[in-house]
């Protein structure tokens, strides 16, 4: 009867570790599990409480350039003391749980970043289990859900906390007109413009503060969709609720269509140069250079329209070819009557002014 017992617990460590080591969730528990470091491994045993592993269960908002902390606090039903070392992981989930992000590590005080967070991120422990985690110079792909992970021996309980960016969705296209890219090209279209590509969350909160967009574009999960706010016939029909219009995953090298690019706040600021005659795209690029800038990206101009006020009825160049320009306050002569960017495309001549942006 001692046999079975002994090979259930046989077939669960192995299924749990999906290797020969004993159990496999992120670090490896052998030696390293006890603290005797003397090559004997020990049999560890549940001690009948309760982890309870509690994050914010509101969004942490912050924006790009700033340092933010995604709390992190653990205790025990019924309270007691830990008898082993914690071991914390952090890690950054996708939108649908299915894939993860290894951000970070922790046993006691010795901790290790991977990737893009190398640098940039460090535990928190200031009270007592505390397991925040502290991210500098937050960056546009920060945004997301993470999992503070908690493990004590074979106890592992966790808690997710949203990471939410204070930024400015839209739409894009490139010079050579509508649904010209794939994925992978929407994606580097949006880095060349300062931003990345929105997520879902991030253009559903645009079409709930009025973006209304006609064209359908990727978003960060590989999807394809549309904010309306006015239903009408060339827009998904009359009959359909105002909301996001979905196509739902497109194959990412073969369908091509617009991009949702999402930028947050500025490190600096943009500013407008003019010339009386007017400049070319080159001559627009050197005059940025001469005042010690450069030309703007479209995100720079979105970003400081929305968080700067930058209101200016002169078109100027962009970084991307582009003539744009910003309005805070509607007025004669200069576009619709709503706030926004208004475009005139990708001229390819003409002369005008030049949105320049230098970092403080």
């Amino acid at each position: 009867m001692l046999l079975l017992p002994l090979l259930l617990e046989a077939t669960l460590l192995r299924l749990a570790s999906g290797s020969h080591h004993p159990f496999y969730n992120g670090f490896y528990y052998n030696h390293i599990m006890n603290d005797k470091g003397k090559g004997q491994e020990k049999v560890v045993y549940f001690n009948g409480a309760k982890l309870v592993v509690e994050t914010s269960k509101d969004p942490i908002y912050s924006s790009s350039g700033a340092n933010v902390t995604l709390p992190c606090h653990y205790h025990y039903e019924p309270n007691l003391e830990a008898k082993r070392k914690i071991r914390i992981k952090w890690s950054k989930l996708r939108d649908d749980y299915t894939k993860e992000q290894d951000v970070l590590v922790a046993i006691g005080k010795t901790y290790m970043a991977f990737g893009d967070f190398q640098g940039r991120t460090h535990l928190r422990q200031a009270g007592r289990r505390e397991a925040s985690l502290v991210i500098s110079d937050v960056r546009l792909q920060d945004d997301g859900k993470y999992r503070c992970e908690v493990i004590d021996g074979l106890e592992d309980e966790s808690d997710v906390v949203d990471l939410r960016l204070q930024g400015i969705v839209f739409p894009y296209q490139p010079p050579r007109g509508q649904y010209r890219l794939n994925f992978h090209e929407a994606e580097r279209v949006c880095q060349e413009q300062g931003a990345v590509l929105a997520t879902f969350n991030q253009l559903f909160q645009a079409w709930s503060e009025g973006l209304d967009w006609c064209n359908a574009g990727w978003l960060a999960d590989g999807t394809v969709q549309y904010p309306i706010r006015l239903p009408r016939k060339p827009c998904g029909g009359l009959h359909l609720a105002p909301g996001i219009r979905s196509y739902g995953p497109r194959h990412r090298h073969l369908h091509r269509f617009d991009a949702f690019c999402f930028s947050s706040a500025l490190r600096g600021e943009v500013f407008y140069l003019d010339h009386p005659a007017g400049m070319t795209l080159e001559e627009a690029k050197q005059s940025c250079q001469d005042a010690g800038a450069e030309i703007a990206q479209v995100g720079q101009l979105y970003s400081a329209w929305k968080f700067l006020g930058l209101d200016r009825c002169d078109a100027g160049w962009l970084a991307d070819g582009s003539v744009r320009y910003p309005i805070t306050k509607p007025r004669a002569n200069c576009g619709p009557a709503e706030p926004g960017v208004r475009s005139f495309g990708f001229p390819s001549k003409g002369r005008f002014g030049v949105f320049c942006y230098k970092e403080r």
